[in-house]
């Protein structure tokens, strides 16, 4: 009983006991600094000597020292002396000091193992010491003692099989937390407090030349040196080079390289800050070319180090609040290009977004990057870089054809590589191989705005007044979200900017959204995988093991969500629905309509979380355990459960009207006591599910309860039916599993969100009615081409002045809106914040002439093309029809139901159409690329919703 105490002590108090940032205490109670503020941002004992001084160091050494000795003796109170669990200790203080501590903790383990096994530790440590003091490599000694640590405790400990585990474990963890942070040894030892420098400089031992073929830090030796040393791991032909810290002596490199007319170099600046998203510092700083003698090499760094305190330089940095800080120098072997130039993977003039953008001429790069010669220019359109699929090529000159659409595919490769972010790449091939001599963000360029998932949270042309409620109700839950996770990481993240309206669509920020996804240890494309289905690479495990206290408190969030939501719907939910329901808002007056549409938005704060988190909960669980779409019910769906009851009464009225006509069958039923009966149950119907309408999350557009007419509609085409479509029938008791309860969760809260919005647009209706009467607005929906702000001015009366320009505002926001109405389609991805006015190109079909999207429900259908980009004609639908949607939201279902197959623009397999479309058995693809614009109406296709692909057949021309 008492080792059970034992482990259970060891795994909660050792993991506390490394978190605990004594050093940190320390150096702040004597110096005032912060070191997660400085240096590298570690919290360890160099970083202690070099900001703190010696004094501050040793006592650094004496607090960890103690640590680790106590993880040690907590360990003795409960099994043997010597024991392998005094290791599995140090593990558990070790993980503790890294993840929540900010440090290696190698002091812990020194002196932990040296109190656990005196003998062993000697023996390593003498080893070590005289290995350092004979090599002077610090890295070499250090990663020496991990290996010697399992070896030397395998030869004293043959037959303890758990002691040699838990040593190698120990060395491989503090192996693996060393290439996950910084060395505080690399900063400048002249930068370090005077006492320290010396013994610093002694442990910094001599420096082997950094090469680009070493894992390098950005922060120590700047993002161009970094991102070649990391394209060329990743496999891309990269120059050799080396790097010249900013602190050190160039002698040693000049020593090492051997330039001359056979083999040239080229000597370039490294800055810290530049080629970074905020700042890419092209041509701020020198570049020397075709050194080929040692003097010229000494002389050319010392050109470009130069070049950093250059004025101009200077005032750049400083227009762009770069941090002045230090240069690298990057020695590379220089190409001899037989063609150079430079490649945009995106058009950063008109922002033509399939558009890859090549400048290119006989020789070296050096010509087209110096502005001083015109080069070739060559456009070349990809929309399939996995495939190397190249639709156009435009421009002509001396440039081979097939070296430029080469340099295409790098230009989009590379900027897949780094999470979609355009890249400005520098090339030069040399009549065998393409180089990449540099990359870097093109900053015009960002962020990037992205209307995937946006397009189907909140699809279509959006109003002014519609944004201002849904902006801050989305943006603030989002960004609760993000701040529950990140914690102090969340400091300088503005959540503000995580939408925006381009073109009076919705657009969510990927670059912040991938910005705050990389900080909380998640790829930057979860949203999407999550929410659409989409691949998810392998995330940053020392970003997620650093977040790992932030995560578990979103899991815990996530795990208490059911509880939580039915805690809120007794105490807010039903009561303030119960409330609006009883109040009729016609015959509020403007300032009592005020107050119940604030109301209103007090509970639709409470329930945006809840309508973010369920659908995520759901996703996330579904993807976790695997579990099948067709396996999970989703008759808590508001709109599915419409359709349930609507067929369930076109059944019943077929019975009593076997024989109607369509166009009177609502007059027919009025005339007869059991078809009174019918539309009876039909008003019913239309109460409870009233709340509908063709997009739930714009309060702009009517609800079924105010146009009933497409409800009627539906219903007549049900009783018309020979047989009415068959939801899919599951076997066996409705699953009640640990996915199934968030489906249902989910379903729930769209109904109570759903309801909530209806009676806010409800009350800015009535709102604008009374407006109407007093000819304050002047036609039906003024009143959503204002902005909510604007309307509180209006009731309150303390603007005169917006009275005055009403009708100016409401013209020139009508006006806009038909404008961007006419922008055919509407661009998926925006560079910038300030998107192109020029129309889109559409990509050509692919050769082959299929389409890809996202496989939302199985099966194959073919059939003619009916494109329909919104519900403001209703044409008839049957199972020859493949219906072509921009989006599917609740209003679509009456539709959704009667097609054949359906192709959606947006959406992802949790959509409203893909449930629908599983419910009732159709096949159906989601995320269809431009699919009403480059669909016709009439042609001919057949889909496969289990590979998510539309064929296109050319055996018949559009009608």
């Amino acid at each position: 009983m008492l080792e059970l105490w034992g482990v259970l002590v060891i795994v909660v108090v050792c993991p506390l006991l490394g978190a605990l940032p004594l050093i940190a205490w320390i150096t702040q109670a004597l110096t005032g600094r912060q070191l997660a503020e400085v240096g590298t941002g570690n919290i360890g004992v160099s970083a202690a000597f070099y900001h703190g001084g010696t004094f501050v160091g040793i006592l650094a050494v004496l607090s960890e020292a103690a640590k680790g000795i106590a993880a040690v003796l907590i360990a003795r109170a409960f099994f043997p002396d010597g024991s392998a669990w005094e290791l599995v200790a140090l593990i558990a203080l070790v993980m503790g000091r890294y993840s929540m501590g900010r440090g290696a903790g190698t002091t812990n383990v020194v002196w932990g193992f040296t109190v656990h096994d005196p003998l062993a530790a000697g023996f390593i440590f003498l080893v070590t010491g005289i290995s350092f003091t004979i090599l002077r490599d610090r890295r070499l000694a250090k990663y020496l003692v991990l290996i010697m640590v399992p070896i030397i405790v395998g030869i004293l400990h043959m037959e303890d099989l758990f002691m040699i585990m838990a040593a190698a474990g120990l060395a491989a963890l503090l192996g693996w937390i060393y290439k996950q942070i910084p060395d505080d040894l690399n900063l400048p030892p002249q930068d370090a407090k005077p006492d320290s420098q010396a013994v610093l400089q002694f442990l910094r031992g001599d420096q082997s030349i950094l090469s680009l073929d070493d894992e390098l830090d950005a922060a120590i030796v700047g993002n161009k040196a970094a991102k070649l040393s990391q394209m060329k791991r990743w496999g891309y032909p990269v120059p050799k080079g080396w790097v010249l810290m900013p602190y050190e002596d160039p002698q040693k490199l000049i020593n090492f390289l051997q330039p001359s007319e056979l083999c040239p170099l080229v000597v370039r600046s490294s800055a810290i800050g530049e080629d970074s998203e905020q700042a890419s510092g092209a041509g701020q700083y020198q570049t020397v070319l075709n050194v080929t003698t040692k003097e010229g090499l000494e002389n050319a760094i010392a050109k470009v180090q130069a070049s950093y305190n250059e004025p101009l330089a200077v005032q750049y940095r400083r227009d762009r609040n770069v941090t002045d800080t230090a240069i690298a120098v990057l020695v590379q072997q220089q190409v001899q290009s037989v063609y150079s130039g430079v490649a945009f993977s995106r058009d950063p003039m008109t922002q033509e977004q399939d558009a890859v953008v090549i400048e290119a001429l006989p020789g070296s790069a050096a010509q087209v990057v110096s502005g001083r010669v015109t080069p070739e220019q060559y456009r070349a359109f990809v929309v399939d870089t996995e495939n190397l699929a190249l639709i156009q090529l435009e421009g002509q000159g001396r440039v081979p054809a097939a070296l430029i659409k080469q340099v295409a595919y790098l230009a989009r490769r590379l900027e897949d590589r780094y999470h979609g972010v355009p890249q400005d790449i520098e090339w030069s091939y040399d009549g065998q191989t393409l180089w990449v001599l540099q990359t870097r963000p093109i900053s015009t360029l960002l962020p990037i705005w992205t209307r995937k998932i946006a397009a189907e949270v909140i699809p279509g042309l959006i109003r002014p007044l519609t944004w201002s409620i849904n902006r801050p109700l989305t943006c603030g839950v989002w960004g609760a979200i993000f701040a529950l996770v990140l914690g102090e990481k969340a400091v300088g993240l503005n959540f503000n900017e995580t939408a925006t309206l381009h073109y009076s669509h919705a657009y969510f920020n990927a670059t912040l959204l991938g910005q705050i996804f990389r900080r909380m240890g998640l790829p930057p494309e979860s949203l999407e995988f999550l929410t659409r289905g989409e691949k998810l690479s392998k995330p940053p495990l020392n970003s997620t093991w650093e977040n790992l206290p932030g995560l578990l408190r979103l899991l815990m969030r996530e795990l208490w969500l059911e509880r939580e939501f039915k805690r809120d719907y007794r105490k807010h939910f039903a009561p303030g629905l119960s409330r609006l329901s009883s109040e009729s808002p016609e015959e509020l007056d403007p300032s009592q309509l005020l107050a119940r549409i604030d109301y209103i938005l007090d509970l639709l704060h409470h329930a945006t979380f809840y309508s973010i988190m369920a659908p995520l909960s759901a996703a996330m669980r579904q993807a976790i355990f695997k579990v099948k779409d067709s396996k999970l019910d989703n008759s808590l769906t508001p709109e599915v459960a419409a359709l349930r009851s609507l067929q369930e009464l076109a059944a019943k009225a077929k019975q009593q009207f076997p024989r109607f006509k369509p166009n009177t069958v609502f007059e027919e039923m009025s005339q007869s006591d059991s078809g009174q009966a019918i539309l009876a149950e039909f008003d019913q119907l239309l109460q409870r599910y009233g709340y509908l309408s063709e997009v739930g999350t714009d309060i702009a557009v009517p609800t079924w309860k105010e146009e009933p007419q497409v409800v009627k509609q539906l219903l007549v085409q049900f009783m018309q039916g020979d047989e009415p479509p068959r939801r899919q029938e599951r076997q066996g008791k409705r699953n009640k599993g640990f996915v199934q309860r968030r489906v249902d969760l989910k379903g729930r809260v769209t109904e109570v969100y759903s309801q909530l919005l209806a009676h806010l647009r409800w009350s800015f209706v009535a709102l604008e009615q009374i407006w109407l009467n007093s000819s304050l607005l002047s036609e039906t929906g003024d009143i959503f081409f204002l902005e909510f702000a604007e309307i509180r001015r209006l009731i309150e009366g303390i603007d005169t002045d917006l009275v005055e320009q009403l009708a100016e505002i409401i013209k020139l926001r009508r006006s806009q809106l038909a404008e961007h109405a006419q922008i055919n389609p509407v661009p998926m991805l925006v560079y910038g914040n300030t998107p192109p006015a020029l129309p889109l190109r559409i990509a050509p079909l692919s050769p082959d002439h299929t389409l890809q999207g996202i496989a939302a429900s199985p099966g194959q259908a073919v059939g003619r093309v009916r494109v329909l980009r919104n519900l403001q004609s209703i044409p008839e639908i049957d199972k020859e029809i493949i219906l072509v949607v921009p989006y599917t939201d609740s209003g679509w279902a009456p539709l959704l139901v009667r097609a054949g197959g359906l192709i959606s623009e947006a959406g992802g397999r949790l959509s409203h159409g893909a449930i629908l479309a599983r419910e009732y058995g159709i096949p159906a693809i989601m995320d269809v690329r431009n699919a009403t614009w480059i669909l016709q109406d009439g042609q001919k296709v057949r889909i496969d919703g289990t590979r998510g692909i539309v064929e296109i057949s050319n055996d018949l021309r559009p009608e």
